[in-house]
């Protein structure tokens, strides 16, 4: 970390989760570009329409759980320009599209090809029956970065508008709390930590939107066993990673402590588990299709083989398939199969246990 002394003509010193705001959500900010995020990186959705069929799949089997509600909702949180709204609507047998109301939460301009149907929100509804899918949302909810000074200190990293760094205040009060439970920092100078304790915050205020169903978090995510020495904030540019500068020309992202925001102000019933997992559990496998089928019907192995490839890379190890998802059910009292279903239960009714398997 860069010491510094007076401001300079690229601004202000201030702490990495305001010049992160400003930088991402500002008017000339980098969510608000035309472009979208699809422009610089690209994600589960834009990987495959397999992944928006998955949540389609899942919001099928949350509307069962409902008992199939007269209205049931899909909020799709940091909705970028409506791609996971779109396939999901698209996904839908057409007796739950009928019933579904779509939601996308983004604070750039609606989309001008935006299908009607699909409300456009700068904030989620409340009063929610269904399911709330944030897919790589708390990665960018911005942050503090705290590192240790000589004396094993952990202070606030300062940061200007071009990217250089100072030694802030010690962290105290909230911060420090939330630092000493979920990520300590040795006493060793250079350490670093994001302080997770705005996403907490954002995604229990998200979960309350949800008054029955399930809200899902997916992302980027380490556990408090494995929490990186030095902190993951990074930028990305035209699909390549790049230095954070937070200047707006960037993406600014950090992995998420996800274990934490899943007891985020006293929310209970939680669970994480991997995006390969989860997705394996709604249907996406990426095992290849029989070689017969290429002799007896080649048109429909070129597209399963197609299809696999695509299933491949959403659950790849090292890739996609490390992902983390937050998976929070929320007031759940009612029928599947031939019991009740309290949201103790609801995970496993839902994502049916995973069997052995092999890596393909």
């Amino acid at each position: 970390m860069t010491d510094g002394t007076a401001d300079g003509p690229r601004g202000e010193w201030t702490g990495w989760r305001a010049a992160a705001e400003a930088a991402l959500y500002g008017p000339e900010g980098f969510y608000r570009r035309p472009e979208g995020p699809v422009g610089h990186f690209r994600t589960s959705v834009h990987a495959s329409p397999l992944f928006a069929a998955a949540v389609a799949r899942l919001l099928c089997r949350v509307d069962e759980a409902l008992g199939r509600p007269a209205r049931l909702d899909f909020v799709d949180m940091a909705a970028g320009r409506g791609e996971l709204a779109t396939g999901v609507l698209a996904a839908l047998p057409a007796e739950v599209a009928a019933r579904t109301r779509v939601h996308a939460v983004e604070i750039a301009d609606r989309p001008a090809d935006l299908a009607h149907r699909i409300e456009w929100l700068p904030e989620p509804p409340t009063g929610v029956t269904g399911l709330l899918f944030a897919n790589e949302w708390l990665d960018n909810v911005p942050v503090e970065v705290a590192e240790t000074d000589p004396s094993g200190v952990p202070r606030r990293v300062l940061v200007r508008r071009d990217g250089r760094e100072r030694p802030g205040e010690p962290v105290t009060g909230a911060e420090a709390e939330w630092l000493g439970r979920w990520w300590p920092l040795p006493a060793e100078e250079g350490l670093r930590a994001e302080i997770g304790l705005p996403r907490d915050e954002a995604w229990a205020a998200a979960v309350a939107t949800v008054e029955r169903g399930l809200a899902v978090a997916v992302d980027y995510a380490h556990t408090r066993d494995a929490r990186p020495l030095f902190g993951t904030l990074t930028g990305f540019r035209e699909g390549r990673e790049t230095a954070p500068v937070p200047d707006g020309s960037c993406d600014l992202t950090a992995h998420v402590a996800l274990d934490a925001c899943a007891v985020a102000q006293g929310l209970s019933g939680g669970r994480v588990l991997t995006q390969r997992d989860a997705l394996r559990a709604l249907g996406i496998a990426g095992a290849r299709p029989p070689l017969a089928l290429a002799s007896t019907q080649p048109a429909e192995y070129v597209r399963a083989l197609a299809r696999a490839g695509e299933a491949a890379e959403l659950t790849a190890p090292g890739g996609l398939g490390d992902f983390g998802w937050l998976i929070q059910p929320v007031g759940v009292d009612g029928p599947l199969a031939d019991g009740p279903l309290t949201d103790a239960l609801l995970v496993d009714a839902l994502l049916v246990d995973v069997p052995d398997h092999e890596e393909q």
